[in-house]
């Protein structure tokens, strides 16, 4: 059982493995930071800021499955709120693209900066993304109901990556979900232009990164998309 939770499974561990080897060599070359990972937990290197985010393959039990799409998760925080994340990665460990992000400097998905597909139907949404559960579905159902297509990817990260770029017209969570997972993408998504906010409305920028804070989410890559959504969802309120 890994620190956040859930089952570690061999491929977690391994891609753990990786990443701390990785860390090591900053240690050896003087850097002071601490470490929160999924699995492993907490771990201190000689600071308590920056704090290193480290989920090894979110997506894992896609990974297991065999089904080809889970990625890494990286995110940096100079204090202890989802606001105070400064940077961020998220690799797709299927096809090997990178996301990256710094705060005020912007969002790059590979070597371009992320722009936004323009949306081709304005009469309803196009496409959703949505977490991976049978409740999740269900509570959504508003948001189905108004959609041409769902798209259920189980990869919180990548899911809210590609949100940012405008292939979801929205990305719901509608049960409360780990922030931890969501940090490196909600700055991808915050420097691409979107907006993300609890399914209420209410701002994410406060709540802990830590493993145990959970949130609804409701994110969309422009502001206009994000009031369309919160819009459906309240119509069955």
């Amino acid at each position: 059982m890994g620190a956040g939770g859930d089952t570690t499974v061999e491929v977690d561990a391994v891609a753990e493995a990786v990443v701390f080897s990785e860390l090591a060599g900053l240690v050896e070359r003087g850097a002071k930071f601490s470490v929160l990972s999924e699995e492993a937990g907490h771990r201190d290197f000689g600071s308590p800021y920056p704090l290193v985010l480290v989920d090894p393959v979110d997506g894992s039990l896609n990974a297991k499955q065999g089904i080809p799409l889970f990625g890494l998760m990286l995110a940096v925080l100079d204090g202890p709120t989802v606001g105070d994340t400064c940077a961020g990665l998220v690799l797709n460990l299927s096809t090997g693209e990178a996301w990256r992000c710094i705060r005020g400097e912007g969002a790059w998905r590979g070597a371009d900066p992320v722009s936004v597909l323009a949306r081709s139907n304005h009469d309803r949404l196009e496409v959703i993304g949505l977490e991976s559960t049978p409740r999740a579905l269900k509570l959504a159902q508003p948001l189905v109901e108004r959609t041409s297509k769902i798209r259920i990817l189980g990869s919180m990260a990548i899911s809210i990556a590609l949100t940012s770029a405008g292939a979801f017209d929205a990305f719901c969570a509608p049960i409360p979900v780990r922030v931890f997972d969501m940090a490196a993408s909600l700055l991808l998504l915050k420097e691409a232009g979107g907006v993300a906010t609890t399914t209420e409305g209410e701002s994410l920028d406060g709540l802990s990164c830590d493993l145990s804070t959970r949130a609804t989410v409701l994110c969309a890559p422009t502001r206009a998309l994000h009031s369309e959504a919160m819009g459906i969802l309240d119509s069955r309120r």
